[in-house]
């Protein structure tokens, strides 16, 4: 009975020990705890270099909708705050031409702007809030035992908290690749699933950066589950279907609203009173106008609105709180995922991604290019309020040696057979099309 006792307490002990080394092993690998973001040093911000890196985020925000809307026909669902955040740490390492290029893409003020107020804002997304959860969290993925200059990844923790960590990615590709992913899941509260997909990350790999940003909160009014109901959504006046459809009639709420013609513009905001959902609506169906007696029949897609920072910041300055009659809402959730190399090229920095590239910021060679940008994000909004998640992944890997004395008949050719000895010609051809 004695002996039966102690085996068990081994046994148990041999399973706690095993636990704490799983941990341990986690945490090791891990840059931090992915609940528990560094905080940056925001020293030196400002109000007004704030809104200057604000500004530059809502540009880059609505030209990237611009981009995925050519290709994109369903729904679009994305963070431009964590596209620019691992990009800023991208940029942090890149020179010359690749670094122009960058800067115009996502409209970043002068480095001695940029960093301290990217902190603050990164700072103030994790402050902490009891009505609602909100943070974010960078990170370095490096290849153990590359040559990246400790410059580099001291300003990247310094001002965006984007701490290091070393991985194997030419002998343990795999392994390295579901750590990042393992790590991206906790920091979203597992919405974020295998951002980095099989065969993305290889032996040349040498540096992944990553994003996270995960919100959960709930509506300042919420809506009442027993008023949902099945109702109309019209994708197209010839494509109707049907779907739940939440209802609020709240004679005790003023909402900021505008009526702007072709467009409605809603803000509903979350308990907290700092973050707010704008719902941009374009105008169809029949208003009644008082003041002519006359029915006013609208017909407005998206296609029809303009979509701009700038046009954003006029639609906003024209809502009044207002005494809404009923607020409908769909119910809605999902989840999209972009590989943003063919955007990113398009919106102006093609150089980043070729063997032209130049980061020499991170290792002091031109060694490194940017192979692959991941952007994966989920959305969630019903009755009590909206959950949303986002992660980016930047890829680089080391730029080839040139090629030399290649030959490759990629093209229309001419072809002879000869006679070696004499040179006497036996059959001559060209081939334009092989098959």
């Amino acid at each position: 009975m004695v002996k039966q006792k102690t085996a068990s307490a081994t046994i148990v002990a041999i399973i706690v020990v095993a636990a704490i080394a799983v941990i341990t092993i986690g945490l090791f690998l891990y840059p931090y705890s992915p609940n528990q973001p560094p905080r940056a040093d925001d020293d030196g911000s400002a109000q007004q270099g704030i809104r200057e890196v604000v500004t530059a985020n809502n540009r880059f925000a609505f030209e990237v909708y611009s981009q995925l809307d050519k290709s994109e026909q369903g729904n679009m669902f994305y963070s431009p705050y964590s596209i620019s955040a691992a990009l800023a740490m991208t940029y942090e390492g890149a020179r010359g031409a690749t670094a122009d290029e960058m800067k115009s893409v996502f409209h970043f003020p002068e480095s001695d702007i940029l960093r301290s107020n990217f902190a603050a804002i990164y700072n103030n997304i994790n402050k902490g809030q009891k009505d609602y959860q909100l943070n974010t969290g960078n990170a370095l993925w490096v290849q153990k035992d590359y040559p990246f200059l400790q410059e580099y990844i001291t300003t990247t923790e310094k001002y965006y908290g984007g701490k290091a960590a070393n991985l194997d990615f030419i002998s343990e590709t795999e392994k390295s690749r579901q750590t990042i992913n393992s790590f991206i899941e906790e920091q979203t509260n597992d919405k974020i699933r295998d951002l980095i997909p099989e065969g993305v990350i290889g032996s040349d790999t040498r540096l992944v950066l990553t994003n996270a940003i995960y919100f959960k909160g709930t509506w300042e009014w919420e809506f009442d589950k027993s008023d949902t109901r099945e109702g109309e959504f019209k994708i197209t006046t010839d494509n109707v279907i049907r779907v739940p459809m939440m209802y609020m009639d709240n004679d005790k709420a003023m909402f900021n609203y505008a009526d702007l013609g072709d467009l409605q513009i809603l803000e509903l905001p979350y308990k907290g009173e700092d973050i707010s959902m704008l719902v941009l609506l374009p105008k169809q169906g029949e208003d009644y106008d008082y003041e002519t007696n006359e029915i006013i029949t609208s017909n407005y897609t998206l296609e029809d609105i303009e979509l701009s920072s700038e046009k954003l910041e006029e639609y906003k300055s024209k809502m009044q709180e207002t005494d809404l009659d009923a607020i409908y809402l769909p119910k809605f959730e999902f989840d999209t995922k972009y590989f943003m190399k063919e955007t990113l090229s398009n919106l102006g920095m093609p150089n980043s991604f070729s063997d032209s590239a130049d980061f020499s910021g991170m290792t002091g060679k031109r060694d490194l290019f940017i192979s692959q940008v991941i952007h994966q994000a989920y959305v969630k909004v019903d009755e009590e309020g909206t959950e949303a998640a986002a992660a980016t992944a930047v890829i680089a890997e080391t730029i080839s040696p040139m090629p030399r004395n290649i030959f490759r008949a990629d093209h229309p050719f001419v072809f002879i057979i000869q006679e070696r000895q004499t040179g006497n010609i036996l059959f001559m051809g060209k081939v334009v099309d092989p098959r």
